[in-house]
């Protein structure tokens, strides 16, 4: 894969270098973990979803926290060393994790459910009053009121 060298877009702008640093991240995908498998998915104009497949285990192993732009999903078993049973084939991964999902400005979590072994967060992107577009309007110049320039006869 290529590697591309961001180091030219540091020294001509201000305030992107968190930008070009998640694409850094972006573009080394090959240490990227791929447990638990994830999907995201777009339920509404400013919702989101987001569904891991967390099989085996409970609400009670589960850990998610969201600290600034990062939500953070952890998973963690407890011991389950029965002495009366033997796996011969161990097919069911149980062991644990960490995933990471950077997320955009004002994104929120909403809540999360565990159905089925499906972890669903909801997430939603609220924009402050204060940033959102407003529409400025226009005033004309009144154009009967005309200048006059007063002058005295000499």
């Amino acid at each position: 894969m290529r590697q591309f060298d961001f180091a030219p877009l540091y020294r001509s702008t201000v305030g992107f270098d968190r930008l070009f640093s998640m694409l850094d991240a972006a573009g080394n995908a090959e240490n990227a973990q791929s447990y638990p498998p994830y999907n995201i998915e777009r339920t509404g104009e400013t919702t989101y979803r987001i569904t891991m497949a967390v099989a085996g285990f409970s609400e009670t192993e589960l850990s998610i926290e969201s600290r600034e732009n990062t939500l953070t999903v952890k998973g963690e078993k407890g011991d389950e060393t029965n002495g009366s049973s033997e796996f011969l084939y161990r097919g069911i991964a149980g062991r644990a994790f960490e995933r990471r999902f950077q997320l955009a400005e004002h994104v929120e979590v909403k809540g999360a459910s565990l159905k089925n072994g499906l972890l669903h967060i909801d997430l939603a992107r609220i924009v402050p009053e204060a940033l959102k577009p407003r529409r400025i309007e226009i005033a004309t110049a009144n154009t009967n009121e005309a200048k006059t320039i007063e002058a005295s006869a000499a």
